[in-house]
C-alpha cells in the first residue's frame, strides 16, 4: 500500500507532492547556483592566465611575466586567488628529448614552493597546449591547474598556470551550504505544508464523517430517519467542500422522503395484512366445521364428495395456517409485546422433539442435553412462542432433508446465553440460498427433498421471534450437516417495571 501512491489519502499525495515539488526546484536552482559560480571562477582564472600570457609575450625584456623583477631566485605572486602561480620555463634550445628548463616552481599563498617532475614537466611540454587556458590535472599534491603555454621573445617557451583546488573548495563550500539550506527548508515546508493540508482537509473530513455515520444508521426497515446533516458552515456552494456537503444534504434529504414513503407503505401493507389475517380466520374455520360435518352425516355419502370434503377441510386447515403465521408475523412488525415469564426451554425442546417423533418416524431424532437438567436456567420469554421456535426449526429439518436423517436438537449454555442447536446430516442448503433463508416466502429448492407443502414462512417466523427476545439465529451448511442456532439472553435485557416508574 505505501508503494502504491493510487491507494495514498488525499492528505498523503498532497504532501509528497509539495514536497516532491521543493526538492525538484531546490535541486534545480542549486545546480544552476553552482555551475554558474562554477563558469564565473573559471573565467575569472582564464582572464588571469590571459593576461599573463599578454605581459609575458608582450612584456619589455629583463622584467618577469608576472610583473616583479627578472630574478630566477625570486618567488613571483600571480595576481588573484591567494597568489598561487605555477610557472616553467623551457630554453629555446630544447627538444622533445632534451628539454632544459630555465625556471620550474610551483608556489603557494602560504610561502612553500614545490618543484614539477620530470614526468610533470613532459606532460606539459607535450600538451596541446596554446594561449587558450585549459586544464591539466596533476597526480599527487598538485592536483588541477588552469594552464596556458607563452611564447617568449627571446624563443624560450612558458608555461603558466593557477591553482583549481580554491575554485573547487569554493563551489564544495557553496554545495554544502546549498543543501544544508535546502534540509532546513524541506523540514520548515514540510511542516507546514503538514499543518496547512490538515487544516483545510478538515471540513471533508467532517463531510465523511457525516457520511460514515448515515452508512451505519439501520435504515433496512421500520419506521427510521437520517438526523444526520453536514453543518451548515460547510455547505457554501462557493467551495469545492462546501458543494460536495451541500449535495450529501441533499441527498439525505431526498433519503428520508424515500424512508416515509416506504414506511408508509410498509405499514399500510402490514394493516391489510393484519385485518385480512383475522378475517380470514372465521370463514376458514366455518368451512372447516361444515366439510367435517358433512363428512359425519348419517346418510350415506359418495366416495368422492367424501375425498372433496377431506381435501377441502385439509387445505382450509393448511390455509388457517398460514393466516396465522401471516396474523403473527404482522403483530411481531407492528410491535405488539410478548409474554415475558420464565420459560423451562429443556422441557419445550423435549416435548417438541416427542411430537416431531411421532410425526416424522422416517427421521432419527436425537437430543443432545446437558448432564444436569435441574441446574439448567430458564430464560425469559413467551413459552408459545419459543415453542413455536422449535417446531418451525425441526419441521424445517423434517420437511427438507430426505428420510433416514439424522436431526439432532440441543441446548447449551454459554456466558449469559442458552444456546438451541438444530443439526441434521441432511444435503445442505445451496450457497445461493443462504442470503434469503430467513427471508418472508423464500423456499428451498429441489435440491432439499420436500415431502409436503411449505408456505415459505417458518423460518421468518423464527427470525421474527428470536429478534422479539433479543436474541439471534444463524446458520451454516454444507452436504453432510446444516445447523441452526439460536441464541437466547438468560434474563430480560427489558428494564423492570420499578425502573420504569423511576
Amino acid at each position: 500500500m505505501i508503494l502504491n501512491p493510487a491507494r495514498w489519502t488525499l492528505r498523503s499525495k498532497l504532501l509528497a507532492s509539495i514536497v516532491t515539488l521543493f526538492i525538484l526546484v531546490l535541486t534545480l536552482i542549486g545546480a544552476a547556483t553552482v555551475l554558474s559560480m562554477r563558469t564565473s571562477l573559471m573565467k575569472q582564472v582564464d582572464q588571469q592566465l590571459i593576461d599573463v600570457e599578454r605581459a609575458v609575450g608582450g612584456g619589455p625584456a629583463g622584467t618577469t611575466e608576472l610583473g616583479g623583477p627578472a630574478d630566477k631566485d625570486s618567488h613571483p605572486r600571480a595576481p588573484g586567488l591567494g597568489g598561487s602561480v605555477l610557472r616553467l620555463t623551457l630554453d629555446a634550445s630544447s627538444t622533445p628529448h632534451s628539454l632544459v628548463v630555465d625556471q620550474n616552481y610551483v608556489s603557494s599563498a602560504t610561502g612553500t614552493q614545490l618543484t614539477l617532475s620530470q614526468a610533470q614537466i613532459r606532460s606539459l611540454a607535450t600538451a596541446d597546449l596554446g594561449t587558450t587556458p585549459k586544464t591539466m590535472d596533476f597526480d599527487g599534491s598538485l592536483g588541477r591547474y588552469r594552464v596556458v603555454r607563452v611564447p617568449k621573445p627571446d624563443g624560450d617557451i612558458a608555461f603558466i598556470g593557477l591553482p583549481l583546488a580554491p575554485i573547487d573548495d569554493n563551489i564544495r563550500a557553496l554545495a554544502g551550504n546549498i543543501a544544508l539550506m535546502g534540509l532546513l527548508g524541506l523540514v520548515t515546508i514540510g511542516g507546514a505544508s503538514f499543518l496547512l493540508v490538515r487544516r483545510n482537509l478538515r471540513p471533508l473530513q467532517q463531510v465523511a464523517a457525516t457520511a460514515e455515520r448515515v452508512s451505519e444508521l439501520p435504515l433496512g426497515r421500520g419506521d427510521v430517519r437520517t438526523d444526520e446533516r453536514v453543518p451548515v458552515a460547510l455547505t457554501d456552494d462557493h467551495t469545492e467542500v462546501g458543494t460536495v456537503g451541500l449535495a450529501l444534504n441533499n441527498l439525505l434529504d431526498h433519503v428520508d422522503s424515500a424512508l416515509d414513503a416506504r414506511h408508509e407503505s410498509e405499514m399500510q401493507v402490514r394493516q391489510f395484512v393484519a385485518d385480512a389475517s383475522h378475517e380470514l380466520r372465521t370463514p376458514l374455520a366455518s368451512i372447516r366445521g361444515y366439510a367435517e360435518l358433512s363428512r359425519r352425516e348419517k346418510e350415506p355419502v359418495p366416495v368422492g364428495v367424501t375425498h372433496a370434503l377431506g381435501r377441502i377441510e385439509s387445505e382450509a386447515g393448511r390455509m388457517t395456517t398460514l393466516v396465522e403465521d401471516l396474523l403473527l408475523l404482522a403483530r411481531l412488525d407492528a410491535g405488539r409485546e410478548l409474554e415475558r415469564e420464565p420459560v423451562d426451554l429443556t422441557r419445550v425442546v423435549v416435548e417438541t422433539v416427542s411430537d416431531l417423533h411421532a410425526a416424522g418416524p422416517e427421521h432419527v431424532w436425537h437430543l443432545d442435553l446437558p448432564e444436569d437438567l435441574e441446574d439448567f436456567p430458564e430464560v425469559i420469554g413467551d413459552e408459545a412462542r419459543l415453542r413455536q421456535v422449535v417446531i418451525n426449526l425441526l419441521a424445517n429439518a423434517r420437511r427438507h432433508t430426505p428420510a433416514g436423517t439424522t436431526v439432532t436438537a440441543g441446548l447449551a449454555r454459554r456466558d449469559d446465553d442458552v444456546l438451541l442447536t438444530v443439526t441434521d446430516d441432511g444435503p445442505g442448503i445451496p450457497p445461493e440460498f443462504m442470503p434469503h433463508l430467513f427471508e418472508r416466502f423464500t423456499r428451498g429448492d429441489a435440491a432439499r427433498t420436500r415431502t409436503e407443502g411449505s408456505t415459505g414462512l417458518g423460518l421468518s417466523i423464527v427470525d421474527a421471534v428470536v429478534a422479539a427476545h433479543h436474541g439471534t439465529v444463524r446458520v451454516e451448511s454444507r452436504p453432510g450437516r446444516t445447523c441452526f442456532t439460536v441464541s437466547l439472553p438468560l434474563e430480560d435485557p427489558r428494564p423492570s417495571s420499578q425502573e420504569d416508574r423511576s
